[in-house]
């Protein structure tokens, strides 16, 4: 699923990283490590930090304490030259809505001053899979069509790094999909990939590695299979519950369950014997005279690590459109570009 990744080839490195904004602590102490050739994703709910970490390594927001190097160079002092590496998408898109793609593209290659702006057009529509938009203006695209045009756009300058800030945060489901397989080939073109992301299957999908950000910490860093596995479940039982749902020390007490979730009348049990667990939990609806609805078993997911590591289930704040509310308190989101 994954390239290969040079595990002793750093490209950014990470240590302390500190930001406040007035008396809220948006990130409290991060270290992170990212290594070149493998997208690494940042996990986590609205408000946990993703957001402000990924801009202070990006060089858009200074850290209050900390350090940061990125391509070997210590951002406090080389932060022109780390400018020139890295490609940036931000979490809003704000974009000349009656220029091309081919138009936007030359321009945004004349400011970097990179040869050939013209040349740069096919090879990078070409590359998000927009080729045939090179002459359709943005505002005649799709939401997924402007989202691929702004990561090209972030590409210009050919960097070794791409940052991507939720960048299928609002796209339909197919959208989504088709933005992933976009990513994928970003990265294999040799590109490293470092993007922030809610959504739990998009990071287990996509990322050689992940860190689970909450409350402005990083509660865990490997690899999704890995997180998975140390949960010790080899799979989650879920059913709706008509009528009175058991207390939640009764359900962990049942046969091989080893994590419990109650939403309103639904329940979610990670088990690491699905039969014997099963068995348990009709048993104890029938005792109980429980009637059981949309009963399932699937493999446990990073939203189970996600329950077990914090006591809570995941669930991002969205704003009124169903996007991701502003991380960052006390500032509008700024314009991307």
């Amino acid at each position: 699923m994954t390239a290969a990744i040079q595990t002793d080839n750093e490209i950014i490195r990470a240590e302390g990283l500190v930001k406040r904004y007035g008396g809220n602590l948006a990130v409290n102490g991060v270290d992170l490590t990212v290594y070149a050739g493998e997208i690494f994703g940042i996990l986590g709910p609205n408000g946990a930090g993703k957001t402000t970490t990924l801009e202070m390594i990006e060089g858009l927001r200074q850290p209050d304490a900390g350090s940061i190097v990125v391509a070997g160079m210590d951002s406090a002092s080389h932060s022109a030259s780390i400018r020139s590496q890295i490609g940036v998408q931000l979490q809003t898109t704000a974009l000349f809505d009656y220029l091309t793609a081919g138009e936007l593209i030359q321009l945004f290659a004349s400011l970097y001053e990179t040869p050939d702006p013209a040349g740069r057009v096919e090879r990078l529509l070409g590359r998000v899979g927009l080729l045939e938009k090179k002459n359709s203006r943005v505002d005649q695209m799709s939401g997924g069509q402007q989202q691929r045009l702004s990561i090209a756009l972030g590409l210009v300058n050919d960097p070794k790094v791409a940052f991507l800030d939720e960048p299928t945060t609002g796209l339909d489901p197919a959208a989504r999909r088709d933005l992933w397989e976009t990513v994928r080939e970003i990265r294999d073109a040799g590109t490293t990939v470092v993007l922030t992301t809610h959504y739990m299957e998009e990071a287990e999908y996509l990322c050689d590695r992940v860190a689970i950000m909450d409350g402005g910490r990083i509660i865990a860093l490997d690899t999704p299979r890995a997180l998975i596995r140390s949960l010790g479940a080899s799979a989650t039982i879920s059913a709706n519950m008509e009528g009175r749902v058991p207390d939640e020390r009764v359900l962990a007490s049942l046969q091989d369950v080893v994590t419990v979730r109650v939403r309103d009348n639904a329940i979610d049990l990670g088990t690491t014997n699905v039969q014997a667990s099963l068995v348990a939990l009709l048993d104890l609806a029938s005792r109980e005279s429980i009637t059981l609805t949309d009963l399932r078993s699937s493999q446990p997911t990073l939203e189970d690590v996600f329950l077990a590591l914090t006591g809570r289930s995941f669930e991002p704040d969205t704003g009124d459109n169903g996007e991701a509310a502003d991380p960052a308190p006390g500032r509008s989101r700024r314009r991307r570009r």
